[in-house]
Parts: C-alpha cells; sequence; structure tokens
C-alpha cells in the first residue's frame, strides 16, 4: 500500500507540471501581438518568443535527457523549475526595460525549463502507467492538465490585452507573476513528493546512437517535430488573422474576445484528452491517432476554402464574469478551432508509440524527443514566411496540413515496431 501511495503521489505531481508546461509555454503566443505592437515587429519577428522558447528545446532536449540518467527525475525536474523562475524574472523585467532583446533571453531561458519538464513528464508517466496503452492514458490525463492550463492562459491574456493597437509587455505582468507563482510553489511541493525511480542506464553518448536504431522511434521523433506546427501554427495564426485590420487577411476583431474564442481551441484539447485519458486503456495508440489525423486534413482544408461570407456564432466563455460570449465568425474559423479535438491526443499517442520497446534508451529517448520540439520554432517560422509571401493567412495553413498528412502516414505505416531492444 505504501508503494501504490508513493507512485500516485509522483502520477499527481507529474500531471501538475504538465498543466505548467502549458501555461509557460502558451504565453508566447498572444504575447506575440504585445511584440508586434511595442517594436512595431514583422509577424515573423513577432513570434521571437516562440522561437526562443522552441529554439531551446534543440540546445537542451539530450542534454535533458543525460541529467535524468544521472541525477534522475525528481532532481532534474527541481533544477528545471529553477530555470524556470529565472525566465519568467527576465521576461518581467523585459517589459520593465523596454527590452526586447532581455524578452528574447526570457523566452530561451524558459524554453530550457519547458524542455527539461517535458523530459521529465512524458517518460515517468508512461513508466508509471506500466507503458502500452495504460502509459498513454496517463499521459493523456496529464495532457487534459495541459490544455486547461493553455486555455487559462489566452483566456487571461485576452483579457489583459484588450486593444491590441495599444498593448505592452508590462499588460502581461499579472499573468507572469501567476506563471511565478506557480513555479515557486511546485518546486516547494515537489521536494516533498516521494518519487521512486526508475532504473537508467549510466550516461553514455552511444545511447543516443542506440535509441536512433529504432526505425519507429526516428520516425516518431519527424512526427512530434512536424506536430508542433499542427497544434501551436493552428491557434497562434488564427489569433493574428482574427485581430489583424478587418479585410481579405484579417477579421479586425477586438484581442479581448479573439483571447476568448481562441481559447476554445485549446478547451477543444482539453475535452479530447479527457475523453482520450477515458479511453486510452481500450484503444490503441495507432487507431486514435490515425482517426484524428484523418479528421484533422479535413478540418484544415475546411477552413482553407470555406467561403468567408458563410459565418457562424462561436461560444466563448469569459471567466472573470462567468458568463458566455458569441462572435460571429466565418465558418472557416470554426473548423480551425476544432483541429484542437485533433491535436488534443497526438502528443501522447505518438510519444507513446516512439519509445515503445525501447527499454534502457527510454530516457535518452525522451531527450532526443524534446530535442525535437524544437521544430515548432522551425515551423511557426515557416508559416510565418508563407503568411508574408502570399499576404494571406489562410494559405498559410498549407504548412500545418503538410504536417498532419505526415503524422497520419506515421500513424498508419511509421510507428508500426521493427526492432527489438538489443
Amino acid at each position: 500500500m505504501a508503494q501504490k501511495s508513493k507512485q500516485w503521489a509522483a502520477i499527481i505531481m507529474m500531471i501538475a507540471l504538465f498543466g505548467m508546461i502549458a501555461f509557460v509555454t502558451n504565453l508566447c503566443s498572444p504575447m506575440a501581438i504585445i511584440v508586434k505592437n511595442q517594436f512595431g515587429a514583422s509577424d515573423t519577428l513577432a513570434q521571437i518568443g516562440n522561437y526562443g522558447n522552441f529554439i531551446a528545446y534543440l540546445v537542451m532536449g539530450i542534454p535533458s535527457g543525460m541529467l535524468i540518467a544521472k541525477y534522475g527525475y525528481k532532481k532534474t525536474a527541481l533544477m528545471a523549475l529553477v530555470v524556470g523562475i529565472i525566465g519568467i524574472l527576465l521576461e518581467y523585467f523585459s517589459g520593465q526595460a523596454g527590452s526586447f532583446l532581455i524578452y528574447l533571453i526570457g523566452a530561451f531561458i524558459s524554453g530550457f525549463c519547458m524542455c527539461m519538464l517535458n523530459t521529465v513528464v512524458n517518460p515517468l508517466l508512461n513508466v508509471l502507467g506500466g507503458e502500452g496503452k495504460t502509459g498513454n492514458q496517463l499521459i493523456q490525463i496529464g495532457g487534459s492538465c495541459n490544455s486547461a492550463c493553455a486555455v487559462a492562459v489566452y483566456i487571461i491574456m485576452g483579457a489583459l490585452i484588450g486593444d491590441a493597437a495599444k498593448a505592452k509587455i508590462d499588460d502581461a505582468t499579472p499573468a507572469l507573476f501567476i506563471a511565478l507563482a506557480i513555479f515557486i510553489i511546485a518546486f516547494i511541493v515537489l521536494i516533498f513528493t516521494k518519487i521512486e525511480e526508475p532504473e537508467q542506464a549510466p550516461v553514455q553518448t552511444s545511447l543516443i546512437a542506440g535509441a536512433l536504431k529504432y526505425r519507429h522511434f526516428s520516425l516518431g521523433a519527424l512526427a512530434i517535430f512536424l506536430y508542433m506546427s499542427v497544434e501551436v501554427g493552428t491557434p497562434t495564426y488564427l489569433l493574428q488573422y482574427m485581430t489583424n485590420e478587418a479585410g481579405p487577411n484579417g477579421l479586425g476583431m477586438d484581442a479581448g474576445i479573439v483571447g476568448l474564442i481562441v481559447a476554445v481551441y485549446w478547451l477543444m484539447m482539453f475535452v479530447g484528452r479527457l475523453v482520450g485519458g477515458a479511453i486510452g486503456g481500450k484503444v490503441s495508440s495507432r487507431a486514435m491517432i490515425s482517426t484524428v489525423a484523418s479528421c484533422a486534413v479535413v478540418l484544415i482544408l475546411f477552413g482553407i476554402f470555406a467561403p468567408k461570407d458563410i459565418t457562424v456564432n462561436v461560444p466563448g466563455i469569459d471567466w472573470a464574469n462567468l458568463s458566455v460570449i458569441s462572435a460571429e465568425v466565418p465558418i472557416g474559423v470554426l473548423a480551425f478551432i476544432l483541429v484542437g479535438l485533433c491535436t488534443s491526443v497526438m502528443w501522447g499517442g505518438i510519444f507513446n508509440m516512439a519509445v515503445e520497446g525501447l527499454g534502457k534508451y527510454t530516457a535518452v529517448a525522451s531527450g532526443i524527443f524534446m530535442t525535437m520540439v524544437f521544430g515548432c520554432a522551425v515551423m511557426v517560422f515557416v508559416q510565418a514566411q508563407v503568411a508574408e509571401a502570399t499576404g494571406s493567412y489562410l494559405t498559410s495553413y498549407f504548412v500545418p496540413l503538410a504536417c498532419v498528412i505526415y503524422i497520419l502516414f506515421y500513424a498508419l505505416v511509421g510507428s508500426r515496431f521493427t526492432k527489438k531492444e538489443e
């Protein structure tokens, strides 16, 4: 019974950390509106927070796996929280100093933290669940907490920004302080949380080559690289499209209302992950991902080509006043929001399939996996370039469309386990 209690404490803590990752990571997209206004940045440069946050995964992914192999999951998580506190403080001081450079450094350091936490949370939940369907189920439940925090960020930032044309970094201070408080509380709680560490192989660079020998893992790492375009690119450029000046490439909507509407995307992810957590013990990751990827292809295509003059009322929740609001938007916007239901289970499902049967390579494989998250920086940049080159946010959605088509291929073909552990 004591053993079981310890494991449940660890599971609950990992799920809470999963939520923290989303809260800090998703500050970057609404902050792009602030950066665009305060520093006169282009669509490409406005995403500098996302670039810094996710390029940090490229630098820190594999070292994070090595830290786990040497120090264990708990100590690595504690180190990550200290790094996160530093990153958030720098982002806050960038507003005080009006410094674009300090903001970028803060986002980069915060990315270190997110990478380290992701490297801890995903494999540990998978291991605590005994891998397979139950491991996937725990990751999906953690993902539900992740999505709930993402919803909160968009609602909070939408309320803080208000008029996009007047937004400043100082306006985001309450959200930054919330993130800072979460980091400090989590650090204190984690110190007193007992975690039975799974056995790790000695720290060796040869482990990287060993993990990459597994074809299904290598293809899964590429799937995560591209997945980030679908999860982050979809709401990020929806936010830009809806707040941009009214015309062929924008709807000219109030940023506060848009924040509430775009938060529905993350609410869809929350709902999807709740469902995924409920059925994850019965449905294979392969079946789950192939189904949602197929649906995402259809939704993104519809969002791109749907007539702009056909509109629907999309609901949003004004949590400050505990009321439901409604905004009239083109029907294609609704399709993009519904993509959240599809992306909801992709992360956990891809991770679960990719690390199947890796044994002693699991920790370092998780580090490689996290390294590939820098794909968000690359693909968000690519989508921004397409948007600027074509003068159309809608056309830029061909980027996440191509990415989700690959994810469908991975679920159907590339994820099949072909190599036993040596």
